[in-house]
């Protein structure tokens, strides 16, 4: 949007992983660790958050989605940090492009483990990714927890997922 200092971009994200039960073992969410006695199935760390976040901002600009930029056939991505990936999207893909976050909603579906008294921390932790740019206030960033009823496969505890909208502006 060339010329458009004030152009907004709304981008949409959504990722789900497989769970399996694994007393102890716990996953990051947000960047945040979930003690908890489930594991993630997944290639990197499993950060279901931090993937959908991304994909919410590629998408906002158009840039693809994260298998694009981290494909889990590269070994080099294997339990990698989700949360260093999404701080490095966003610093050289949509700081780089001369957007900046105006807000970020999230809602993380879950069966068997109840998040809410864990939001405050896992905002806190998501907005880590955006610390070196304006979008430093918390108030930000929205996780909401929510569950499937027992329909489906995350109802059942297989899975989690999650989707995420972000709000970009051109600075």
């Amino acid at each position: 949007m060339p010329g458009n200092g004030n152009a907004m971009r709304i981008g949409h994200g959504y990722d789900l992983h497989r769970l399996r039960p694994q007393p102890g073992v716990g996953f990051c969410l947000g960047g945040f660790f979930v003690h908890c006695d489930y594991a993630v199935i997944a290639h990197s760390d499993g950060d279901v958050l931090c993937h959908a976040v991304i994909d919410s901002l590629l998408g906002a600009l158009a840039l693809g989605d994260i298998g694009a930029h981290f494909p889990p056939s590269e070994e080099r991505w294997r339990n990698a940090n989700s949360l260093e990936m999404l701080r490095s999207v966003y610093c050289t893909q949509i700081q780089t492009q001369g957007y900046r976050l105006v807000n970020l909603d999230c809602t993380v579906i879950l069966e068997k483990i109840r998040l809410r008294p864990l939001i405050d921390d896992i905002r806190s932790h998501l907005l880590g990714a955006f610390e070196s740019s304006e979008a430093t206030d918390i108030n930000q960033i929205s996780v909401k927890a929510k569950t499937k009823e027992g329909v489906d496969a995350v109802g059942r505890g297989e899975a989690i997922e999650v989707y995420a909208s972000c709000l970009l502006q051109k600075r």
